[in-house]
């Protein structure tokens, strides 16, 4: 287990209720700086949930309650304290289907960063998101296009540019690969391990050879609870539980 000291996330007896099902059952780990973490688990199991949880987006869902820590910088981002906007702009979050906004490839990496109150020149500031998603080479003359014109795959690179634009510390990711074709994934994929370089990323996947090739470890998820939680290789060639050794060979799930 890593130490806190190399860790951005110290999630510490996390439960998580919709109403009066606990989703999440009391779950602790963290997450380490400047890897990949991934967690995988059959359906239904509480992995987009803990995601969630990560960046407050949880905070939206009508009738959800929350017990537990979860440490970011020596704070419990749960605390009433806590700037909950604060939190998701250091904490940003790519989604399963790209979701760009009905605007041109340009303004969807500019927008954020013009709201919130920009000052620098915000045209190094879309090149530089553009080239850290590695799209820029595709679409830098094309930035007045509409980000509709684009494929899936370099919508879902739009909006890793996107999220790049706002300067976070921490990228999750939920399923950012299930509606892409093999060649987009395998582009994503690649950014992946390019962008652990600057940022700590944490992603969702039913995929579990995308676990492997991606994470450095990787948490399996059963019926809310966390079965294990380790070195990804050692996750996938020698797990500690019956139950994660049953679900890798496909047992279930």
């Amino acid at each position: 287990m890593t130490s806190s000291k190399d860790s951005v996330f110290a999630i510490k007896s996390l439960s998580v209720f919709y109403g009066p099902k606990e989703a999440v059952k009391k779950v602790s780990f963290q997450v380490p700086e400047k890897h990949v973490t991934a967690v995988i688990g059959p359906s239904g199991c509480g992995k987009s949930t803990v995601l969630r949880c990560l960046n407050r987006m949880n905070d939206f869902v009508e009738g959800v309650r929350i017990q537990g820590e979860i440490i970011f910088h020596g704070n419990n981002i749960y605390d009433s304290k806590i700037d909950a906007a604060e939190i998701r702009r250091r904490v940003g979050m790519v989604f399963q289907k790209p979701n760009p906004f009905p605007k041109s490839i340009y303004k969807n990496v500019a927008w954020g960063p013009i709201i919130n109150g920009f000052e620098g020149n915000i045209d190094d500031l879309v090149e530089s998101s553009l080239q850290r998603a590695a799209l820029w080479d595709e679409v830098k003359d094309r930035l007045n296009d509409s980000a509709f014109a684009l494929s899936g795959g370099q919508q879902q690179r739009l909006c890793i540019a996107r999220t790049i634009a706002m300067n976070p510390e921490v990228i999750l990711m939920d399923e950012p690969c299930s509606a892409l074709d093999p060649n987009a994934t395998n582009k994503i994929e690649q950014l992946i391990h390019q962008l652990k370089e600057r940022y700590t990323i944490v992603i969702v996947t039913h995929n579990m050879q995308q676990a492997a090739r991606v994470s450095d470890e990787t948490a399996f998820f059963f019926e809310g609870e966390l079965v294990e939680f380790g070195d990804t290789r050692k996750i996938f060639t020698n797990p500690s539980e019956k139950k994660t050794e049953d679900y890798i060979t496909g047992r279930f799930g």
